[in-house]
């Protein structure tokens, strides 16, 4: 057992191990139905700043579906190890191309020839889609969540360009602003995070709250452009204020004691979980995946495949009061109507914002069933 989270502990039937993928990790997953090796896998992807424990609520219940379900530690995460945690370190290990080996090595390293999805949320979301695109013969079936795929960015597009003008438009507008990714890929982002004067445990009880359907003023709309004063109709956690650090900037909407105690789907002791894994790690291995983004190199991998389409079945769910469905403008409608092929509906969850299989796990159990069902 590599760990038992203390605690917080793990459902029934769910077990911790160590597995080496391949691409120079060992990685950390929790892994449930895992006595038929004739099960049909299904491979979850947790994004940031989270951990394989995201999927706690969802994993026993696919596994009494009939499945095999296997959630890693991502590249950057938790107890996975192999990866270099400094800022200025090997960026390119971090481009969705290597993330997506990542992913697709640990199902080898598993002996799956295939599997029956990999569903992936937030940044897992990318790496799910990529996945799918570029190796349908052992992705059966895809899921994303909360990020929408609008396709392979077009060939010549230049993303660091894109991004100084973005960052320009948004620090004139008044008060000045600034977008959240660009703000984590800056060098102070984790220690503002990590060091931050409440503690990293109070941060990331505000953090996930302010992103939570529990937080009423997540009310999201779609946006009609990149244009500065669109993005800026996003909450303070995506346009933040120029002169402030995300630790400070969810600070001011921390929830009370009465909230917290409330909080059903993300009791303190669970909490502790997450604090407990980025109190040790840090958070700058889940940074570089914002700063790859960015990086001219990665961008030119994608753009070779622009115009190429995800062929397998794909559907998306989210939470209705996620904001992360419309930070990218055009791409919900772009998924649906070019960049799958065979995509089967668009879900969202009542009572669920951004981390929606924590809010609402049962539905979303429901919901990925009756696709698996449909597509294996």
């Amino acid at each position: 057992m590599e760990t038992d989270y203390g605690a917080a502990g793990l459902p029934a039937g769910v077990r911790s191990r160590r597995v080496e993928n391949g691409n120079g990790l060992s990685m950390h997953v929790l892994e449930c139905g895992f006595d038929d090796e004739d099960r049909p896998c299904v491979l979850l992807l947790h994004g940031f700043p989270e951990l394989s424990y995201s999927w706690r609520r969802i994993m026993p219940v696919l596994a009494a579906a009939g499945y095999r379900v296997v959630a890693p530690d991502q590249r950057g995460y938790g107890g996975t190890t192999g990866w270099d945690g400094n800022y200025d370190g090997d960026i390119a290990s971090f481009h969705l191309f290597n993330l997506a080996r990542d992913a697709l090595g640990l199902v080898t390293a598993l002996g799956q020839r295939s599997v029956a999805a990999i569903v992936g949320h937030d940044f897992g979301s990318p790496v799910a889609a990529w996945c799918a695109l570029l190796r349908p013969d052992a992705v059966r079936s895809v899921v994303l969540m909360s990020a929408p795929f609008g396709g392979p960015p077009r060939q010549g597009s230049a993303m660091q360009s894109a991004g100084a003008v973005m960052a320009d438009s948004l620090a004139a507008l008044r008060p000045p602003r600034k977008h959240y990714q660009l703000y984590y890929s800056t060098r102070a982002a984790n220690g503002d995070m990590k060091d931050c004067p409440q503690g990293i445990h109070a941060f990331l009880r505000a953090y996930f709250h302010i992103k939570s359907a529990d937080w009423k003023q997540n009310e999201p709309i779609a946006l009609k452009s990149w244009a500065a004063e669109e993005l800026a109709k996003m909450p303070r956690y995506y346009i933040m204020d120029l002169a402030k650090g995300m630790a400070e900037t969810v600070a001011q909407e921390a929830p009370s004691p009465a909230e917290i105690s409330a909080c059903a789907w993300l009791p303190d002791h669970q909490l502790r979980v997450y604090s407990g894994e980025f109190a040790r790690s840090g958070f700058q291995g889940g940074l570089q995946w914002y700063r790859s983004v960015w990086d001219p190199q990665g961008n030119a991998q994608l753009q070779m495949f622009f115009g190429r389409t995800i062929d397998v079945p794909c559907c998306f769910i989210a939470g209705k009061s996620d904001w992360g469905i419309h930070q990218s403008p055009g791409a919900l409608q772009a998924m649906a109507a070019s960049a799958c092929t065979d995509f089967r509906g668009i879900h969202l969850v009542e009572g669920a914002g951004h981390w929606v299989q924590q809010e609402q796990p049962a539905r979303v159990s429901e919901l990925l069933i009756e696709f698996l069902a449909q597509t294996n």
